[in-house]
């Protein structure tokens, strides 16, 4: 069994040496690959007033830090599932 099995905290990945990180199953990346690249702009968040019932936020709260995000998460799989059958 690795020491590597587990997935690391990011406390062991920033004490990492780069020697001892296996690139092997990267590819390098060429000139054909910078050439074929497109820059893809990240879909930002925007500030909103969102009225949810009561219940769906205590859930979420309880969840812990990152509620938020989650909630997003959750909407954001529902619009793709949504897509997905209009386009299918």
């Amino acid at each position: 069994m690795s020491k590597y099995d587990k997935p690391l905290t990011p406390e062991q990945i920033a004490a990492l040496k780069d020697s001892d990180i296996d690139f092997s199953d990267i590819p390098e990346l060429d000139e054909q690959f910078w050439k074929q690249a497109q820059l893809v702009e990240p879909d930002r968040t925007e500030q909103i007033t969102l009225r949810v019932k009561r219940s769906v936020l205590a859930f979420f709260k309880a969840t812990g830090r990152g509620y938020q995000t989650r909630m997003n998460q959750v909407l954001e799989s529902y619009v793709r599932t949504r897509q997905d059958k209009t386009r299918g």
